[in-house]
């Protein structure tokens, strides 16, 4: 299996997509046209980046085969590649869900492995 693609996401939100059966997206998500996703790699500088303060949220970790050919690896900072989803998130993709608490220094990451 490729590495787990991960989404930082405000925990009732995703509460919502569990009873939903299907996660469409954040607000950012649905403007931009695609699921926003980060590799373990590149997870910490997106919750700095464009979650800093923000308490009350989960990190979802994703199997990204699973998503088949909607999900594309596209460039947005700086060159990296970040991983796009051009569909909803289907919950069966989904490895594990753990609160992403913020601490003292930042945000508190579990353990990225599957």
């Amino acid at each position: 299996m490729e590495s787990a693609i991960f989404k930082i996401c405000p925990r009732p939100l995703w509460l919502q997509a569990e009873l939903d059966g299907v996660f469409t997206g954040a607000p950012v998500d649905i403007a931009d046209g695609f699921i926003h996703f980060s590799t373990a790699g590149q997870v910490v500088e997106t919750a700095k980046k464009h979650f800093s303060g923000q308490d009350d949220l989960v990190l979802v970790a994703v199997d990204p085969e699973k998503l088949g050919k909607q999900l594309r690896y596209e460039p947005s900072r700086g060159g990296a590649l970040f991983p796009h989803l051009y569909a909803p998130l289907r919950l069966d993709a989904v490895l594990w869900v753990r609160p992403l608490p913020l601490g003292a220094e930042g945000h508190e990451f579990p353990d990225l492995s599957p």
